[in-house]
């Protein structure tokens, strides 16, 4: 509750030159970062600091491709290398162990006891993108080293993204920044829906999913449904409410993140939901994975065969498990006809200049959702075994059966109604509370009748506050 007001009062005035507001940004970033263990300072260290010298490297060696391609990969090797041990050691270990079992080869793998440090997907992802754009030669290497560090390590997002890539965020840490009354007030009503998201809707749908899938064994297929729902919009009111709270505070800092939501529940189809969800991890991905492999430009076979590489590593980027992967692959798997078939993406926003949707929207929309639905219930799951009983009880005939639904849930299934309801009238906005287009919120005293409800709401509504989903990415 202290830490961002005093930040934000020393930035402006006190630290009113680039270079010292950039320096009170890389300590207020570390101390935000370390106050959970100073140990992973370290990491993120190691991270920046191989970084930032690549770049230099790279620019003392032009005209060389061989000894910059050399470094860059060196680079990509060692922060994948810390990644690979902090996240995925153990994983892999037991996975290759388990298959040498099953043929027949027993083995005793050493296993190691650390702690996955907080957000090392985001800032190890943010990091390669300087270093590859770099190489690449869309960006300039930069001598500045506070404000390298500083875009490594911004705060707002540091720990669950955006994903922010060199090409946008380092030239803002490079560049005189004034204060803006204007975007600092939208930035708090940002956070302000943002805090609204998280706290009421999905820490209030969290309650009811943990303790249906605590008691799985006795769940019926219309509780196991709902409880799908409801992780369906805890997922993406917890991470969507993250995303809008670190571009709504990056705001006040003046600085411009890159939107990470766009509506996804309102997709026409699974090309169009990864358009708009998590918008910045497939935009790595894409950028880094995809187009070096070859992208569309090439056969539909290969174009089937980068998009399932694609979908895998997103997958396990999200954790190392197994039903990870799984989800990845399957969303890969939804992906296929769409690219046999040609169908082209969806750039625009459903029902644009309407109202309503069309019935044909309407009817894509449910079918997505659904299809989207059924895969967050394998990325909800702790392992197969629980997806499988779980989906075996789904599609069971107590399907019909309303024995054991709960008031909370009813509760929770209207709280979702009523975000799908506002975020349709606002979707094509950034964030909902962007409402100066409105006669009667343009009125000072009823906006700010409408920001106190909100307020009051997460007050009184709020439940046990639960920890961000992607924190542990």
């Amino acid at each position: 509750m202290i830490f961002l007001p005093v930040v934000f009062l020393l930035y402006w005035f006190v630290f009113k030159q680039l270079r010292w507001q950039n320096l009170l940004i890389l300590v207020a970033s570390y101390v935000f970062y370390g106050w959970w263990d100073w140990r992973f300072l370290i990491l993120i260290v190691i991270t920046s600091l191989s970084s930032f010298a690549s770049g230099l490297l790279i620019k003392h060696y032009d005209g060389n491709r061989r000894a910059q391609r050399a470094v860059s990969a060196a680079n990509i090797v060692l922060n994948l290398g810390i990644l690979a041990t902090f996240k995925y050691f153990n994983f892999f270990a037991g996975s290759l162990q388990a298959v040498l079992s099953a043929m027949g080869v027993m083995v005793d793998w050493p296993t190691l006891n650390i702690i996955l440090p907080v957000g090392i997907s985001f800032y190890t992802f943010q990091a390669l993108s300087y270093s590859i754009d770099v190489y690449a030669r869309r960006i300039e290497p930069t001598r500045d080293i506070v404000a390298f560090f500083s875009f490594i390590s911004f705060f707002p997002q540091l720990v669950a993204g955006p994903i922010e890539r060199a090409t946008n965020l380092l030239p803002q840490m490079l560049t005189a920044r004034r204060f803006d009354y204007g975007r600092a007030v939208d930035g708090l009503r940002q956070m302000l829906w943002g805090f609204f998201k998280k706290l009421i809707i999905a820490d209030g749908c969290a309650e009811v999913v943990n303790q249906t899938w605590n008691g799985l064994d006795s769940a019926t297929g219309l509780m196991l449904f709902v409880c799908s729902l409801l992780f369906t919009f805890q997922i993406y009111a917890d991470f969507s409410g993250y995303s809008d709270i670190a571009i709504g505070c990056a705001k006040l800092f003046g600085i411009r993140l890159t939107t990470n939501f766009k509506v996804p529940y309102f997709s026409r189809n699974v090309r169009e939901f990864w358009r708009r969800w998590h918008i910045t991890l497939m935009g790595w991905f894409t950028q880094y994975v995809y187009f070096p492999l070859g992208g569309s430009r090439c056969s539909r076979g290969r174009t089937v065969l980068n998009t399932i590489v694609v979908f895998s590593l997103s997958g396990l980027w999200h954790g190392a498990d197994w039903t990870f992967v799984l989800w990845g692959l399957y969303h890969a798997l939804l992906f296929i006809p769409l690219i046999l078939l040609g169908s082209k993406s969806h750039k625009d926003t459903v029902a644009h200049g309407r109202w309503l949707p069309s019935f044909r929207e309407l009817t894509a929309m449910v079918v997505t959702f659904l299809l989207v639905n059924f895969g967050w219930i394998l990325f909800r799951a702790p392992d197969f075994a629980s997806f499988s009983e779980f989906v075996s009880r789904l599609f069971s005939h107590s399907l019909f059966n309303y024995h054991g639904l709960t008031m909370r849930m009813a509760t929770m299934l209207l709280w979702c109604a009523a975000l799908l309801l506002v975020e349709w009238l606002q979707r094509e906005k950034q964030h909902v509370l962007q409402i100066d287009g409105y006669r009667v919120l343009s009125l000072r005293p009823v906006r700010l009748a409408l920001y106190a409800a909100l307020v009051f709401l997460i007050f009184y509504f709020a439940g046990q506050v639960q920890t961000f989903i992607y924190f542990q990415f």
